[in-house]
């Protein structure tokens, strides 16, 4: 008799072990809850990274707002009125600009030098308010021993001739807060590197086109208060009817019909400023620039620098007490030779900034 036998191994198997029965089961739950753990967790951490680099591009920008501020708060700002020590020239910050340089052919009173009209850009430079003053000379004298020469051409008994004397004797009256006068172009150049020297900064004297520039004062008219010659006496001191009152030989003089009060030199600062807040522009004295002599603008440049040459004669700007209507105009030249002095020859300084 033949016994059947079946196989209960599989089914013994998985009767006594559950256990392993579950097990494929609990593998996927457990790779289900990684899975969005994973899921939540990426988004956290992106949303973190975000968040750290929005915070750094915004310290960045903060940082560079505090930098373009701390600059802006030490940056030059236009018509600012400075002073490096208490006994210095003030000095006006002249705006970055550009204007046509010399005169139109219709000017009343032009020279063939003043052409041809030309383009040029100017960079933001401080300017000197006013002239140097004899007190601001006679300061850089006495701490230097600088020897300013012993003749200068002066007016006396209605003629300009050379005579004994210096920039103390100019043959009227001169007080210290009244324009240097009898200093030639190496005096002027003298006191600006001592001044320099004394303040740390770059004093100098202004190029022919900066003080144009800074004459007309963002005008295009003849002079800073119009084309008109008469309106002189509320801007500068010129020759005038109390020239022609008061000076010898005077009385021949082509003059700006009013009356300024002055017969010479005028304390500096005693007229209306004018565009830039810079005083005595035009008349008091003539200024030296630091430029030689060209009788044309050809060529000349167009970026505000000096233009040099053989420097045989510099350039001076701005005419003086005794000039005619024909004279005190921006864009009026004169030129002498650099060691010669007179009177009526004085200068203010340019500053680069900062």
């Amino acid at each position: 008799m033949y016994l059947r036998l079946r196989d209960t191994s599989a089914e013994s198997d998985q009767s006594t072990n559950p256990i392993k029965m579950r097990q494929a089961p609990i593998r996927n739950l457990l790779g289900l809850i990684i899975a969005t753990f994973c899921l939540m967790w990426m988004p956290a951490t992106a949303m973190a990274a975000k968040q750290a680099q929005i915070a750094k591009q915004s310290k960045t920008a903060k940082q560079s707002k505090t930098a373009k501020t701390a600059k802006a708060a030490h940056a030059p700002k236009a018509g600012n009125i400075f002073r490096d020590c208490p006994s210095c020239p003030e000095m006006v910050v002249i705006p970055s600009g550009s204007f046509d340089m010399g005169s139109p052919g219709s000017e009343d009173g032009r020279s063939d030098d003043e052409g041809p009209v030309h383009w040029v850009n100017i960079a933001t430079f401080a300017m000197g308010k006013t002239e140097i003053t004899r007190g601001q000379f006679a300061e850089f004298v006495d701490k230097t021993s600088y020897s300013a020469g012993d003749k200068c051409s002066t007016l006396e008994g209605g003629k300009v001739g050379e005579r004994d004397g210096d920039w103390l004797k100019l043959r009227y009256g001169q007080e210290d807060n009244f324009p240097i006068g009898c200093v030639n172009w190496s005096d002027a150049k003298a006191y600006a590197e001592w001044l320099s020297r004394k303040t740390g900064k770059q004093y100098r004297l202004p190029t022919e086109a900066e003080w144009e520039y800074s004459a007309r004062g963002t005008t295009t008219t003849a002079r800073y208060w119009g084309d008109n010659p008469d309106d002189a006496c509320a801007y500068a001191n010129t020759a005038d009817t109390t020239a022609q009152a008061q000076i010898r030989g005077a009385s021949s003089w082509s003059v700006h019909n009013c009356t300024d009060g002055f017969a010479y030199t005028a304390p500096v600062g005693s007229f209306k400023a004018n565009g830039f807040g810079l005083n005595d522009m035009l008349g008091n004295a003539w200024e030296w620039t630091e430029d030689s002599y060209h009788d044309s603008y050809k060529d000349a440049p167009a970026d505000g620098s000096s233009w040099q040459g053989d420097g045989a004669k510099r350039v001076l700007r701005g005419g003086s007490w005794n000039n005619s209507p024909r004279i005190v105009r921006a864009a009026m030249r004169n030129s002498y030779k650099p060691l010669l002095r007179y009177s009526f020859f004085g200068f203010r300084l340019a500053r680069m900034l900062p």
